[in-house]
């Protein structure tokens, strides 16, 4: 039972950590039509925000790879 309280209160602090902060975690990413593009999937404290970005391979035109955190504009104050 205290490995289940630990859990939720975990939870609970990284979720007001996402809120407070703007950040959001990463949970998913495609190519868009092409690969020419990259779309990026970030999960808030308030709901999932996509990313669009563009996309190359070797990382000099655009990202090779989605950020892991992206900064939120929407910040709880």
């Amino acid at each position: 039972m205290s490995k289940l309280i630990k859990l939720v209160v975990v939870v609970a602090v990284l979720y007001g950590v996402l809120l407070f902060s703007g950040y959001g975690v990463l949970i998913g990413s495609q190519q868009n039509v092409g690969g020419l593009g990259l779309q990026c999937k970030y999960l808030t404290a308030r709901n999932v925000v996509t990313a669009q970005y563009l996309h190359g391979d070797n990382g000099v035109i655009g990202i090779s790879d989605c950020p892991l955190f992206k900064k939120i504009e929407t910040v709880v104050d």
